[in-house]
This record gives C-alpha cells, structure tokens and sequence, in this order.
C-alpha cells in the first residue's frame, strides 16, 4: 500500500496506514485577487520563524476536537527535489500534497491530523475495521519565510491551480501517481487561501482529495486529506483549519 501511494497522495496514504481548491473569485475568501495583490505589495519585508518556532505554532492534540496529531517521521518528509512533474507548473501542487512547503520556506514543521473514527458497541469487527479506513487524514505542513517569499509560493500555489486543472503527473523515485483533475472549492482562512478537489488516479480507479493552503503573514498552511472509503474525502478539514488559524492569529 505504501508503494502505490506515492508523491502527490503518498504521504498521506502512508501515515493513514502506519497510524490504524481553487481559487475564489468573489470577495470572501481565497478569491480576493485584487485585495490579494494591494495587500501583498504593502506588506513590509517579514523574519521567517525558526523550526522550533513554528513547532510551538503547529496544531496539537488538544487543539483539533476529535483529532489525533502526530508529529511526522522523519522518514516521511522529503525534500522538494525528489518530488518533480511532468509540468513545472504544477509542481507547487504537489509538494502542497506532500508534506513540502512551497517555494523556499526557511524553516517548516510537520503534522499528521487523525480524525478518530465513531465507535460503535454493536459493530462487527470488519465493520469496525471497514469504518477505521473511512477515517480521514490530513498531513498538514507549515512553512515560514524570509521577504515576500510567502507571498510568492501563494501565488505559485493559486497559478498551479489554475494551469493545473486538467491533471499531471507526480513523479517520487521511480514512483508515478497520475492527477486527473483539480477542481476548485470555496475557503476561507488567513490573509488569503485557497482550496481544490483532487482526483487522482490510483491503480485506474479515481480517488477524490482534498488540498487547502492558506497565508498568513509569512506562514504557509499546507493541508492534504485523503481517506480510504469508497467516495474519498466528501469535505475540507474546516475542524483542522480553523484550529491551525486560531494558533496563527
């Protein structure tokens, strides 16, 4: 399993088992281009934080309701140049999904956010099992920058989303994990946001996604959630977002 989840989905898919959006264009949330862009050209030069900094500021246990948060190995976190696409456009995309930071963070922390599944006295074993792998996953990733760097891998983010939307391909070691669609969805969380829908093709049957990355000032939150049912992940993280913007704020 852990093979087959590669790149794009296979940090996710790895932690799930080891541990058993596009842009808006109205004026609330992600879309905010025109607010987006006065706002980034005013904002003065920014400090990244340390790694330990941003450790304190990533989300805990006791901050996400019905939540598991584990600090990732440090066997699951890659660096950005063994994660590539097919379209360089897309590649912040994918290192969004893969426990990567986009652009050229300074430092950055990483978090696997475990919904705990509803239990049931009157389950069977393999239905408690089945509910288990229904379960989702978010790897969130943060990640704080020097200057407009922040800014800068938003806005990589937000294009990639757009040039992006008809799929790629993600390429980790001699691991390929085909992306067929991105498709947008509304959010609204920090200074700016944004959110997709990811279809991803896995072992030719579709698997539905969710990604979100929000700014605020020169932080990047970064969350991929995937889970095992059938239909994939019907929702975005909200419980996780607003609890890592709480802690950003």
């Amino acid at each position: 399993m852990r093979s087959a989840a590669i790149a794009a989905t296979a940090v996710s898919f790895a932690l799930l088992v080891t541990a058993c959006g596009g842009e808006k264009k109205d004026d609330k949330g992600a879309g905010k281009e025109g607010a987006s862009a006065s706002a980034t050209a005013a904002e003065p030069a920014a400090k990244a934080l340390s790694a330990a900094e941003l450790d304190k500021l990533i989300v805990e246990t006791a901050d996400v309701k019905g939540h598991k948060v584990q600090k990732a190995k440090a066997s699951d976190v890659v660096s950005a140049d063994k994660v590539t696409t097919d379209k360089a456009a897309c590649a912040p995309i994918a290192h969004a999904m893969s426990f990567i930071a986009p652009g050229s963070p300074a430092a950055s922390a990483q978090r696997q956010v475990i919904a705990e599944p509803k239990k049931s006295a009157t389950a069977a074993p393999e239905d408690a099992l089945l509910a288990g792998l229904g379960v989702q996953m978010t790897a969130l990733s943060l990640g704080s920058y020097d200057g407009q760097g922040a800014q800068e891998a938003f806005a990589s983010v937000k294009t990639a989303g757009t040039e992006c939307a008809g799929g790629f391909t993600v390429l980790q070691a001699a691991e390929k994990t085909k992306v067929t669609k991105l498709a947008p969805e509304s959010v609204t969380a920090g200074d700016e946001a944004v959110a997709f829908s990811v279809t991803v093709d896995m072992e030719g049957e579709p698997l539905t996604t969710k990604l979100v990355v929000f700014r605020k000032g020169n932080t990047l939150a970064s969350f991929s959630t995937i889970s095992f049912s059938p239909e994939g992940v019907k929702g975005l993280p909200t419980v996780v977002i607003g609890a890592q913007e709480k802690k950003l704020a």
